[in-house]
């Protein structure tokens, strides 16, 4: 009997250790935070870089050749349409006007002369003729007057062409005279200066004077390859390019410095066709910017919104990639089962999943690349936020 009881103790004690020995193996697993798939409504944007510069830029050239005399602005400074910003020197276009007003007074004293030359000899021609007609002279001397007058009058043709052959060299050179005042095309900011007084300009030079910037408004040009612009194309509402352009939504401009423009954009046109030197599409962007803060050569990145609604998401933390397959690891009981997934984007530290999970689905939360499959863990319940939080303070 006392042999019978001590058998009994015995395999109780040996099955209470097998009972410690599961439950401690058990504890021993390292632990895991996992979470369930969530769907959400996402908010977030395409993000591009941007070049700015002014809605007009025109580029301030001499008409014709001189010194510059005079600089009447500064770099930076506002002004207006017609004005005068420098004056070149005029002096041996003044002396060619001197000059060609003298031909002037020259070709008009010719003028004068075949005139008077016209009237002899029509005086003359009408004096034959009734001498001829009574028979008193020949008619050869009236044909020998006439002629002289025909050539008189051609004479006469030729001087005044030459008065205004004259005429319009004098108007020629005082409009040169004129165009030594250098005017501003647009109301607008003086850019840099590239020549100063005493400089030689012409209208050849490769580089302007300066540029006359209107900035009142500035234009945003960002863009997109081949890939995303057939993206665009088939997923944003709208029959055709022009349309789905007119329906995209306000655009923000995230400045150098990282913060976001005042003024909301409006996209307005694409060139439609992809450059072959970079295989991309140009957009342009309008933004008002009455407060001057931006000019041209800025720098930025256009910020387009996007809303994914009822997306499934995880954490981005929650994946891991091996040869450009994306995977994540599914919770079955306390083991973890890797998973293909396709993602639709990383939005805000979470990664929106296209396919591959499903909603409810139990997945492992972060620290998936210490993990390998079929490994056992002790699963710990955590939300998706508290991972998102934790994950972007390291």
């Amino acid at each position: 009997m006392n042999h019978t009881k001590f058998l009994l103790a015995i395999t109780l004690l040996i099955l209470a250790c097998k009972d410690d020995t599961q439950t401690d193996k058990k504890n021993s697993s390292p632990r895991y935070p996992v979470l369930a798939v969530e769907q959400r409504n996402v908010n977030t944007f395409y993000s591009f870089p941007a070049n700015i510069s002014g809605i007009n830029n025109n580029q301030v050239r001499p008409k014709i050749s001189g010194y510059i005399k005079e600089v009447l602005v500064d770099e930076g400074q506002k002004v207006q349409k017609g004005q005068l910003l420098f004056r070149l020197e005029t002096n041996i276009q003044d002396q060619n006007a001197d000059a060609a007003k003298m031909q002037i007074n020259s070709a008009q004293a010719t003028v004068e002369t075949a005139t008077a030359n016209v009237k002899v000899a029509q005086v003359e021609v009408d004096k034959l003729i009734p001498l001829v007609e009574k028979n008193i002279i020949s008619s050869i001397q009236l044909e020998i007057a006439r002629a002289n007058l025909l050539r008189a009058k051609g004479q006469l043709s030729q001087a005044k062409a030459s008065k205004e052959t004259a005429k319009a060299n004098y108007q020629s050179i005082k409009e040169n005279i004129k165009f030594s005042n250098i005017t501003s095309p647009i109301n607008g900011i003086i850019g840099k200066l590239n020549y100063r007084e005493g400089a030689l300009v012409s209208p050849q030079d490769p580089t302007p004077i300066t540029t006359v910037s209107d900035i009142s408004e500035i234009f945003a040009y960002f863009s997109i390859n081949e890939k995303q612009f057939i993206y665009f194309f088939q997923n944003f509402p709208g029959a055709d390019l022009e349309k789905k352009i007119n329906l995209v939504p306000p655009i923000e401009l995230e400045l150098a410095n990282g913060t976001i423009f005042e003024e909301k954009g409006k996209l307005e046109t694409s060139t439609g066709q992809i450059d072959p030197n970079t295989g991309t599409i140009q957009f342009r962007v309008k933004f008002e910017n009455s407060g001057g803060l931006l000019s041209n050569g800025n720098t930025g990145k256009i910020r387009i919104p996007r809303t994914y609604n009822n997306a499934l998401v995880i954490p981005e933390s929650a994946t891991f990639e091996q040869q450009g397959i994306v995977y994540s690891y599914k919770v079955d009981k306390d083991s973890v089962v890797s998973t293909v997934i396709t993602l639709r984007d990383r939005v805000n530290k979470m990664a929106i999943i296209e396919k591959g999970l499903k909603k409810g689905d139990t997945i492992v939360a972060k620290g998936v690349s210490s993990l390998n499959n079929g490994d056992k863990i002790n699963p710990q319940q955590v939300t998706i936020d508290s991972i998102i939080t934790i994950h972007t303070v390291k």
